[in-house]
């Protein structure tokens, strides 16, 4: 094996290993809904998005799709499984109002998501146009994805503080970042290393946003009311608002819930 692929495999697993972390850190929010039979005030939609961008996602990695991106599927498919979880749980426990506007959104993204795959497959022959179709579509959702976190990034500037903004998170979204980012660069995919390399740059501007207000109470009278309201938002992370954290110290965001894409 050369050294050109034993990197691109390298910073592949590293990928999946980070991304399944990103995945499964909305865990704590599920455990306490069961707990609590009811969804309270989080919301659905964050996990109904992420859904469809790991769908996408792990459709492009798909050898007829584009080639030497089994890595970008196995996480992604991982991943479509756990929201899809996540997206039962959220229909079992929800209110009825919500209820119904979770699965009309669900049977949104799916609809958006067999039109694409099927005009990938039915429409081209080309291998070229199908990765050119799916690519761009799961790169466009891959970009507002890690775009997500802008709004507590900038509660942070706003605040002085950095309780709503998980460090762990903030730095897996970083390493997550850069490890499909050097994957894509590696592997000449501009479908990878361009929505990979904007994470990464968000990521370590979290980092910096913490290292700068990490000892810093804030000003109380901008924060909040409360941890509901501080929350952060995915925003469709994937304009997605997120699912509301129950404690500060809590998982209180998937700032990227499809990590390579």
């Amino acid at each position: 094996m050369s050294t050109g692929k034993a990197l691109h495999l390298a910073f592949g697993v590293f990928g999946n290993a980070t991304g399944l972390f990103l995945f499964l850190s909305p865990a704590v929010t599920f455990k306490r809904i069961v707990a609590k039979k009811s969804t309270q005030q989080f919301s659905g939609i964050p996990y109904v998005m992420t859904l469809l961008n790991c769908l996408l996602a792990a459709w492009y990695g798909l050898p007829f799709i584009s080639k030497n991106n089994f890595l970008v599927s196995a996480i992604n498919g991982t991943g479509a499984v756990i929201e899809s979880v996540y997206v039962l749980i959220f229909l079992i426990y929800a209110a009825k109002k919500e209820k119904g506007k979770i699965a009309g959104l669900l049977l949104c993204i799916l609809a958006i998501f067999a039109t694409i795959a099927l005009v990938s497959v039915l429409a081209f022959t080309s291998m070229a146009r199908r990765q050119l179709l799916c690519g761009f579509a799961a790169t466009v959702f891959s970009i507002i994805m890690y775009a997500s976190p802008l709004s507590v990034m900038r509660m942070v500037i706003k605040t002085k503080s950095v309780e709503y903004m998980p460090f762990l998170l903030s730095l897996f979204v970083f390493l997550c970042g850069t490890s499909w980012f050097i994957y894509g660069l590696i592997g000449n995919d501009k479908f990878l290393y361009i929505p990979n390399g904007f994470g990464c740059v968000l990521g370590a501007m979290q980092l910096i946003l913490y290292a700068i207000y990490r000892n810093n109470k804030g000003d109380d009278a901008k924060k909040p009311a409360s941890p509901t309201e501080g929350s952060l938002e995915m925003g469709v992370a994937i304009a997605i608002a997120n699912g509301k954290p129950h404690h500060q110290n809590q998982p209180t965001y998937f700032p990227n819930d499809n990590p390579n894409y």
